[in-house]
């Protein structure tokens, strides 16, 4: 198993990075909040996991030994697969996750696209004993962290990216983003970039509501 990955970035895109390990680009599927912490040039390490597939290697990258802890456990669920695990953590920082998992707070987990009512019961059914129980001060608009992005970095390709991966067309994508480009002038304003995970949180809310 990889379990991290040290180097250069070599590369970024909307759905992952290439890191330059002892001479060879590893690439990496990362989450729109761990893409967003990652710059081209710029030395990181990442958790990862490695999926094996008949067919395909895929190595999966976090920004913590946490969040790929939770993601090979999310697994562990009957129907959740390595990308719905990734989605999870797309939406959702680990706390949450659990928090969501030990109070039963189904509709949190519905905000993740591929979770339905049911499928976020069966994820509370099977997984509350296994994630542990936390507190409930943790609300969906609790900030993730330093996940800024600078105003010239293409966040509107990001998102847009993440949204038609996660099943939306390009049109939707956009009438989603458009709404969201003055909460993230106001990001900018504020903190000199932009928070791309709670951007693509409330994106996905918008067009769930659509």
């Amino acid at each position: 198993m990889i379990a991290s990955v040290s180097g250069r970035v070599a590369a970024v895109s909307p759905d992952g990075a290439v890191v330059e390990v002892g001479g060879i680009g590893l690439a990496v599927q990362c989450t729109p909040g761990t893409i967003a912490r990652l710059q081209v040039g710029e030395n990181a390490r990442l958790s990862t996991s490695l999926i094996v597939r008949e067919d395909s290697l895929t190595l999966y990258g976090f920004a913590d030994d946490d969040e790929r802890s939770l993601f090979e456990l999310l697994q562990t669920a009957n129907g959740v697969g390595p990308r719905l695990a990734q989605a999870v953590l797309a939406i959702h920082p680990p706390r949450e996750v659990r928090r969501a998992v030990s109070m039963a707070d189904v509709k949190a987990l519905m905000l993740v696209p591929g979770i339905g009512k049911k499928g976020a019961e069966r994820l509370i059914l099977e997984l509350r004993d296994r994630l542990g129980v936390t507190t409930s001060d943790t609300s969906l608009d609790a900030p993730l962290g330093p996940s800024l992005i600078t105003p010239v970095a293409p966040w509107k390709d990001q998102l847009t990216s993440a949204l038609v991966g996660f099943g939306w067309s390009v049109k939707e994508a956009d009438g989603a983003i458009a709404q969201l480009v003055p909460v993230a002038d106001e990001q900018i304003a504020a903190n000199g970039g932009v928070e791309i995970a709670i951007l693509l949180r409330q994106a996905l809310q918008l067009l769930g509501r659509a």
